[in-house]
């Protein structure tokens, strides 16, 4: 594909780096991404993907904006509230750049419909807020074999991670099992400052953009941590693979989607 004399000078900053050029550009453009969750972490992430020419975005969520989310939320108005999530930013990423096309899909994501979603993107981007929605997207990503960005946020500080298939540890890999019910407060019990949401879904948008263009070291085998008091980042090295993961392992025990004990995907953050 030969880019448009618009595409040119919209895209010129990402044209002139040698790392992306012309030739990342159109990989860009031709890359297909799904963004589960339309929240916190969903929000930067959708708007910088949009601005940075990622030809096709999906964004699944099923909830509503509402006044309380405007404090992180930053693709969401107060003129949005009662507004579906996925419609507000579709229309935001839209505004930004007229270029990419914006699937939104409002429902539940659960392990009857989660397979089949993932199935037509290259990248899958995790912006949800409890474990039954962050394990379920990574079983259904190990089974149909799609690489995905991890991550989370609480009070000051936030963590994320990449998962490429037969390249480093999936999420269950490090984390194993779902933790007790209410053993670990939400952002809704905890609080959240707000523009944590902004830091770590803007690495996640980097992430993303580094795994389409073929660009640098991709968090594989890593977790990288923030904490905003401090104001400081810890990357700290994952045990590797070592084949007796439940899902991704030799011999993998779970075979089949479940839905945990939390709504699949209570995207509030």
């Amino acid at each position: 594909m030969a880019l448009s004399d618009e595409q040119i000078e919209r895209y010129s900053r990402h044209i002139l780096l040698k790392e992306v050029g012309a030739k990342g550009q159109k990989k860009l453009l031709e890359a297909k991404v799904l963004i589960i969750g339309a929240g916190g972490l969903g929000c930067p992430v959708g708007l910088y993907l949009a601005a940075a020419g990622v030809g096709t975005i999906g964004v699944a969520d099923a909830d509503t904006v509402d006044l309380s989310n405007l404090q992180r939320q930053i693709a969401h108005t107060t003129a949005d509230i009662g507004k579906p999530k996925v419609q507000s930013l579709k229309e935001s990423m839209e505004a930004i750049n007229p270029d990419v096309t914006v699937h939104a899909y409002q429902k539940f994501i659960d392990s009857s419909n989660i397979r089949e979603l993932i199935r037509d993107y290259d990248f899958i981007v995790d912006g949800t807020d409890n474990f039954a929605a962050k394990f379920l997207i990574n079983d259904a990503c190990v089974m149909e074999k799609k690489p995905f960005s991890h991550a989370g946020i609480l009070r000051f500080q936030g963590q994320l991670m990449t998962y490429i298939p037969g390249q480093g540890p999936c999420y269950r890999c490090v984390f194993k099992d779902m933790p007790p019910k209410d053993a670990i407060p939400t952002c809704r019990q905890a609080g959240v400052i707000g523009a944590m949401a902004g830091v770590i879904g803007s690495l996640q948008a980097m992430e993303t953009v580094k795994f389409i263009t073929g660009t640098g070291k991709l968090l594989v085998g890593e977790l990288l941590t923030y904490d905003g008091i401090s104001q400081s980042f810890r990357k700290v090295k994952l045990p590797p693979c070592n084949g007796k993961c439940a899902i991704c392992g030799e011999h993998p025990t779970i075979t089949e989607l479940r839905d945990y004990e939390q709504p699949a995907c209570e995207l509030r953050l």
